[in-house]
């Protein structure tokens, strides 16, 4: 018999109590190993950007501790088995956003990472009996949307045209360092590098500028500063093709697709790719999980050590304002000139970082970034696939629209605005806009057989409803069954179906996962918070105002997603200095 948390969804089983006893003496040993050694580095936290961070420095000749709070690594790229046989992605579901030359560099395949390609890439039912698939055929995509409007079937070519245009010139920014301005006393040597880095990135990206045209460009800073609604409207004209093209542009956001600006995260969500496939959103097998596990063996074999019960308390800092390493919360002190923080930006400068060593102007820029999210994540267990009465078929069998990306909730992009004003009033959305995956129908690992893992990636929920209280069972509940409700309306007996579930409100994400605000992106992604003004003007280079602090997550440039570039891109600068102060 299943038990039930206290919130009166599905409890870890028994066996991940007594493996997380059996690891208790593997534990003392290893925090003894972390007194005993002083180490090149410290990583705090096995998110999937630690753990890329961890690898190439491991890879660079340095000694590497990863410390991770949980008695699982991955932080929000995890598989977890909450229900016996059902393997769920927590909190990231969908892999295209990992940077090829993190795959490629650390070798991840080899490491038993395997991406499996959907059959469609997105269904959209309708409640009159009709519905959207999308795939990979252009001609079977020129069909469906025609079903709609002639109009949008020719549009759609060309738009995505244009975004593919666009995303060479972000592949670039992705994984290119920040020009930053160099903060500390440095030679002659040091300021005449730096001021050649800087000269060349520069003129990288000019070369990518010319390469658009003045067209083109004018065209990508339109998409940047507007609104997604300004953006689909003036593309498209029908309902469905614009919402579902919408959703992209609010994945993990409290933001409106009205909202100037929105239109960048639009193309950040259909900037990735799957073995070279642009905007081929994939399942993996094993769960999202595999890709942390993939990370981390390549850092174990480059020779990084990884810790998980470890959590750090407080970085230790000494009298000339220099990082020694960290406490954990046993007392254990850990000694390392260099630690890397995978934490978020709030997380790491107003919980870890004593507060007297840092500037007052930055902790404010800190405190007061946008960490807002509307997001709720329900992790379901079904005892069979879901029917959509729009197919007109009753087929036990996986079809197209059950390995697409399902969007339920969402036919125009009035739906997408009302539920965002529901939530800006402080209400969880009466009709949530909700993004469905089933990798179960495409992954047999994960899953008992004729059993189905599904995903439900719930938008817009606040942090604090004014009607009531996440901490509240029923309220919980309630708004679980507001959801399965809503996709009985498509998929009629859903609800019937559920063998248990589980949620992740926005303070269970901040709680479970220290997410910020319950912030899956380390905070917003709006134009003010990217790039050279990510995670705060003046701080973009992965550096702190802490010598020796890094941050290397998805609060750093190039932002959130599981992309591996924040982390890549911090041990490059982390090597770069070492080699410099040991030199």
């Amino acid at each position: 018999m299943l038990t039930k948390n206290v919130f009166g969804e599905v409890a870890k089983p028994a066996v991940m109590e007594m493996w997380r006893r059996g690891f208790s003496s593997s534990f003392k040993a290893a925090t003894q190993a972390l007194k005993e050694k002083k180490w090149d580095a410290l990583v705090i936290g096995g998110g999937h950007n630690g753990l890329t961070a961890a690898a190439y420095l491991a890879r660079g000749g340095l000694s590497v501790a990863v410390l991770e709070r949980r008695h699982v690594i991955g932080g929000a790229a995890v598989t977890e088995e909450l229900i016996p046989g059902f393997k769920f992605s927590r909190c990231s579901y969908l892999q295209s956003l990992l940077r090829p030359s993190v795959i490629r560099e650390l070798e991840l395949k080899r490491h038993g990472l395997k991406l499996l390609k959907p059959t469609a890439t997105t269904f959209t039912p309708c409640l009159d009996g009709r519905y959207l698939l999308l795939g990979h055929d252009d001609q079977h995509n020129y069909l469906e949307i025609s079903k709609f409007s002639k109009r949008d079937a020719d549009a759609y070519p060309r738009y995505e045209n244009q975004l593919y245009k666009f995303c060479k010139l972000m592949d670039f920014l992705l994984d290119s360092r920040t020009p930053e301005t160099l903060h500390w006393d440095s030679t002659f040597t040091d300021r005449l590098r730096d001021k050649l880095e800087k000269s060349a990135f520069w003129v990288r990206c000019l070369r990518h500028i010319l390469d658009l045209g003045q067209k083109d460009m004018v065209d990508f800073v339109d998409l940047l500063l507007s609104p997604t609604s300004k953006v689909l409207n003036k593309w498209f004209e029908s309902n469905i093709l614009k919402a579902v093209l919408a959703g992209d542009a609010i994945v993990g956001s409290m933001a409106s697709i009205h909202t100037p600006g929105s239109g960048y995260v639009l193309l950040h969500h259909v900037m990735g790719e799957t073995d070279g496939d642009r905007n081929i959103w994939s399942h993996v097998e094993g769960g999202m999980g595999s890709i942390s596990i993939a990370i981390s063996n390549a850092a174990i074999e480059a020779g990084a050590s990884i810790m998980t019960n470890a959590e750090v308390s407080q970085l230790m800092i000494g009298d000339s304002g220099t990082v020694k390493g960290v406490l954990l919360a046993d007392g254990t002190r850990v000694h390392s000139s260099v630690v890397l923080s995978n934490a978020t930006p709030h997380k790491t400068f107003l919980g870890l970082v004593p507060q007297d060593v840092l500037p007052e102007d930055f902790l404010r820029a800190i405190k007061y970034s946008d960490y807002n999210s509307g997001t709720t994540k329900i992790n379901v267990a079904v005892d069979k696939l879901p029917q959509f009465h729009c197919c007109r078929l009753n087929n036990p069998e996986v079809g197209p629209q059950h390995t697409a990306t399902i969007h339920i909730g969402s036919a125009s992009m009035d739906d997408i605005g009302s539920a965002c004003q529901d939530a800006w009033n402080g209400l969880p959305s009466k009709r949530p806009v909700m993004e469905m995956t089933i990798p179960s129908s495409l992954d047999k690992t994960v899953s008992p057989p004729g059993k189905h893992v599904i995903s439900l990636f719930t938008q817009y929920t606040p942090y604090k409803p004014s009607d009531g209280s996440w901490e509240n069972h029923t309220y919980r509940e309630s708004y679980a069954q507001r959801c399965f409700s809503l996709i009985d309306e498509y998929a009629p007996g859903f609800s019937a179906s559920v063998i248990g579930y589980d949620m992740l409100t926005p303070p269970d994400l901040e709680r479970e996962f220290g997410l910020t605000g319950g912030n899956i992106f380390h905070g917003a992604m709006g134009l003010d918070s990217l790039f050279l003004m990510r995670p705060a003007k003046g701080w973009s280079d992965y550096r702190t105002p802490v010598r020796g602090l890094y941050l290397c997550g998805s609060g750093a440039h190039p932002g959130g997603g599981v992309m591996g570039a924040p982390g890549r891109n911090a041990a490059r600068i982390v090597l770069q200095d070492f080699k410099k102060q040991f030199s």
